[in-house]
């Protein structure tokens, strides 16, 4: 009996910590934490540990963010067979104890770095918190089909906070990074929200293929695709980069644009999935290229 317990209490333990894990959706957090260390570099010449800060405290101020997302949803996600086993609606973590754990990430996000970066990279952090729980998460996510394009604004912080952590400022290099994530945002998740809509459509959520259908939202998925595919432009229109990343956006958006234009035609989910894990690639990609234009 005692070696039975002293065996369980290390697995409850993984489990907790496990679960709690995922309430900051760690996966997620990877292309954002990525988008935040390459800005940095392209920004100056960042030390190990200030990109080290800068990525920790927006990870927990996005994983925060996440959390509180976990408990607001929680009612919909015990209707939906891809996110009923989560920790929240699995009745594994009490809403108001992932409440305060997302309270507390965001907490610790501005002290660390208010204390270790700057009040600029802090305040920026935070207000991506307020937009993802305040604005997409209880105003839009259940009210309209734009959720994503506007509440998309949140998940396009990052760059602001890893320029504004080397810099101390804004510049108009740095916007441009914003508006790439910004109408990245919604060919990214409309492609993924294909393959999701009869979940949503279940459980009351408007998004785009639920209200507008599918048609409707391959052809937005197709124009905001080029729409993207300009802004992309701007920054090496600008003097921000030159010859490395204009090649590499011009190869990517043509393939963007190519797989939007095929998932418009042809409107079937593998066309979907595949598109939706091309621009998981396309961002980092894009990304990547800048530094490499920088330092090269």
């Amino acid at each position: 009996m005692e070696a039975s317990r002293a065996i369980a209490a290390p697995s409850r333990l993984r489990q907790v910590v496990g679960d709690y894990a995922t309430l900051t959706k760690p996966t997620v957090q990877t292309l954002l934490l990525f988008t935040t260390s390459a800005t940095m570099l392209v920004a100056g010449d960042p030390s190990v540990r200030l990109v080290l800060m800068t990525c920790l405290g927006g990870y927990l101020s996005a994983g925060g963010a996440a959390a509180i997302n976990h408990v607001y949803d929680a009612d919909i996600d015990a209707q939906m067979p891809r996110t009923a086993t989560r920790p929240v609606p699995a009745g594994r973590i009490s809403p108001r104890a992932g409440l305060l754990f997302g309270l507390a990430l965001c907490l610790a996000s501005f002290l660390l770095l208010t204390l270790t970066v700057n009040l600029l990279s802090a305040v920026l952090a935070l207000a991506g918190f307020v937009g993802y729980v305040g604005v997409y998460t209880v105003w839009l996510k259940r009210r309209t089909p734009q959720n994503i394009v506007i509440g998309g604004a949140a998940g396009a912080v990052p760059p602001l906070v890893g320029w504004a952590a080397v810099t101390g400022s804004l510049s108009g290099t740095a916007l441009y990074l914003f508006a790439i994530v910004f109408f990245w945002t919604p060919p990214h998740f409309w492609a993924l929200s294909l393959l999701m809509k009869d979940e949503y459509a279940r459980v009351g959520v408007p998004m785009l293929p639920v209200v507008r259908g599918e048609r409707e939202t391959r052809r937005q998925i197709l124009l905001y695709t080029v729409l993207l595919y300009a802004i992309t432009q701007l920054p090496f229109c600008a003097g921000g980069f030159g010859i490395v990343y204009l090649v590499a956006s011009l190869a990517l958006g043509a393939a963007f644009i190519g797989g939007s234009a095929r998932l418009y035609r042809r409107g079937d989910r593998r066309s979907a999935l595949r598109l939706y894990l091309f621009s998981l690639a396309y961002l980092a990609l894009l990304f990547a290229a800048m530094v490499a234009d920088v330092r090269l």
